[in-house]
């Protein structure tokens, strides 16, 4: 009895042992699987969704929004606001606590209705708004060779009949042979993605360089062109009617900048409407609501910070060229500059 007793623990130990040799033994943290993900656009035009994403043995979800902002929701109900218009391919990884992943994609619509965050009519006659713009002063040619000393006078910046007036003229100050005037919202206002507007007319003469344009505001801490440079609109007075659009980054500035052109009628004699669409994936150019030039935006690139905005005439330099020597006044009109989100 004692040995058929020994022999039937033998027996049974041998099942044990091929049984879970065959494959008996539990997985541990199995992969994801069944995900599901549904995107609800708001019918607001407020640019909300909200997403719902749900898989089998999933503990975190990492949204793609398809912009270029991420985030990691562990629940997987997450409701994103969109800054602007647009088509999205949204992608949603599920994870497990091994690093196990299952992914999926959904394409969403969505539309945005911008708001009026900031703007100058220029409606009051006299100088600039000292709330909404400030002066750079001075000469030296500002990196460019320019030729004008920057004042702060209303001989050279002011505001009448309902538009700014930026005036350069041809004068000796303080050693330089023309003065001007550079006006700009640093430390008063600026912002990160929306819309920009400027509507202006360029002035008459060669060697007249008339700009509205950007700068990140970390420009004192990391210096141009780490900042990034986003002009709007730049003029030649030597090239009368070609508008430019140009960006200035690392390995991308001055001569080497990123940017396009449109020849326009009537650039100096009438007023049009230099627009820039910002988001995280593009920098859009328009001129009177003409779409000339798209820049792909990342988030390598300074473009993802709040910028202010400039508006200046400068005489001269190494974009504006020889001055004419017949040159003594010119007038760089701007009516409005408006900014959306």
């Amino acid at each position: 009895m004692r040995l058929n007793y020994l022999l039937l623990i033998l027996f049974t130990s041998a099942s044990s042992f091929w049984a879970c040799s065959k494959g008996d033994v539990p997985v541990v943290n199995p992969a994801p699987t069944n995900l599901t993900v549904t995107a609800t656009v708001s019918t607001d035009n407020s640019g909300n969704v909200n997403f719902v994403a749900s898989a089998t043995n999933a503990t975190t979800y990492e949204y793609d929004f398809g912009n270029g902002i991420f985030q990691t929701v562990p629940t997987g109900t997450v409701m994103y606001k969109y800054p602007a218009s647009g088509n999205y391919t949204v992608n949603v990884i599920a994870k497990n606590t091994a690093g196990k992943t299952i992914s999926k994609s959904v394409d969403v619509s969505v539309t945005v209705a911008q708001s009026l965050i900031w703007s100058d009519e220029f409606d009051a006659p006299g100088a600039p708004n000292p709330a909404k713009w400030n002066y750079d002063l001075g000469a030296g040619g500002w990196g460019n060779q320019e030729l004008q000393y920057y004042t702060n006078r209303t001989d050279n910046a002011i505001v009448s009949n309902g538009t700014l007036k930026i005036i350069a003229k041809k004068e000796n100050y303080s050693g330089s042979a023309y003065t001007s005037a550079r006006l700009l919202t640093k430390d008063k206002f600026s912002f990160k993605y929306g819309k920009i507007e400027v509507r202006a007319k360029m002035p008459v003469g060669i060697g007249t360089w008339p700009a509205a344009w950007m700068l990140g505001n970390n420009i004192n801490t990391v210096n141009w062109p780490n900042c990034g440079e986003i002009d709007i609109v730049e003029h030649k007075g030597s090239d009368v009617n070609k508008i430019y659009g140009t960006l200035h980054y690392p390995g991308n500035f001055g001569g080497n900048a990123v940017g396009g052109t449109k020849v326009i009628t009537g650039a100096n004699s009438e007023f049009h409407v230099y627009a820039c669409e910002w988001t995280a994936l593009s920098i859009k150019f328009y001129i009177d609501g003409a779409l000339y030039f798209t820049f792909a935006n990342n988030n390598t690139l300074p473009f993802n910070q709040n910028f202010f905005v400039l508006l200046n005439l400068a005489m001269g330099g190494t974009f504006g060229g020889p001055v004419d020597s017949g040159f003594t006044t010119a007038t760089y009109e701007v009516d409005y500059v408006r900014v959306f989100q």
